[in-house]
């Protein structure tokens, strides 16, 4: 997902634990039924080359694994998620799929070409206010002539709305993913959210896809608090309440600095303070403060 930010390398998302990739797969590919085992689950290489213009260029998919049954390689599964719709994604995942299947290719020995699999990429789409409107196949990216159409292969990209999910799929979840899509229904019918008790087990991974997903950092600032603490906790009320306690810390810490820089710039314009004397009392460099200032007298 292109606009979930940097990824800290050395820890793994919520998604590429494998209770919890494994309770996705099985909730929306198999409605419920227990297919795919944790221990069957294998990391894959996320990221593939292409080349674009004589370079070569990287693209990654947010998470990647080989379902496996002994040795026997099932399918490699990949999930993207989106938080806002993407006119070219079903262009993106085809590209994905197709160095997957390329990379297959490139393994020359008989034991490789013998044990070839499928490629199955899902996206999860997180918006709540709507459903995905932008293409979900290749012919929805451009127009066809119709004396063209039968010859143009078409591509369908898997989308889930997870907010869009019944509440009969969301409590066939078994992992922290649950919480996940527990919140965007909720947000798509009330535009509020009243937390279950259910307990999370995997807490600072989902209080950062929580927080990726969302756009709202403070999940992400107030799940550093338990650190020391039990792994597990419950999502409650009193929770939420340190989200919306946080939120209003850092309201007031920006109220609070408008207040000085405000005073400043009236110190200044009345000639008490010069513009140097100003900015080392805000912290701030003079060219910082006299961009701030003249912004404030419009």
């Amino acid at each position: 997902m292109e606009n979930m930010g940097k990824k800290d390398l050395t820890k793994k998302s919520l998604e590429e634990l494998n209770d919890v990739f494994a309770d996705i797969v099985n909730v929306l590919l198999f409605g419920g039924k227990r297919l795919v085992k944790e221990k069957d689950l294998e990391d894959a290489n996320p990221r593939s080359n292409y080349n674009a213009h004589g370079k070569i260029r990287t693209q990654s998919r947010d998470v990647a694994k080989i379902w496996k049954n002994h040795e026997v390689r099932i399918a490699l599964i990949g999930l993207e998620n989106q938080t806002e719709e993407d006119a070219d994604m079903p262009i993106r995942m085809m590209g994905y799929d197709g160095a997957a299947y390329r990379d297959q290719i490139r393994r020359r020995s008989k034991k490789a070409q013998k044990q070839r699999y499928p490629v199955i990429s899902l996206v999860l789409y997180f918006g709540y206010k709507h459903r995905w409107r932008a293409p979900k196949r290749l012919r929805e990216c451009f127009q066809v002539d119709e004396a063209l159409r039968p010859y143009v292969s078409d591509y369908r990209m898997n989308l889930f709305e997870i907010a869009f999910l019944t509440d009969e799929q969301v409590k066939m979840f078994q992992s922290d993913f649950r919480i996940i899509a527990d919140y965007f229904v909720q947000m798509r019918k009330t535009r509020n959210y009243e937390p279950t008790r259910d307990t999370v087990r995997h807490v600072e991974e989902m209080l950062d896809l929580m927080s990726a997903v969302t756009g709202d950092s403070r999940f992400e600032e107030v799940g550093a608090s338990f650190t020391g603490e039990k792994r597990r906790f419950v999502m409650s009320c009193e929770f939420l309440d340190k989200v919306e306690a946080r939120g209003m810390e850092k309201g007031m810490e920006k109220g609070m600095e408008k207040g000085m820089l405000d005073t400043l710039f009236g110190l200044v314009l009345d000639g008490v303070l010069t513009v140097k004397d100003a900015a080392a009392r805000a912290g701030i460099s003079p060219s910082t403060f006299s961009k701030k200032m003249k912004s404030y007298r419009g």
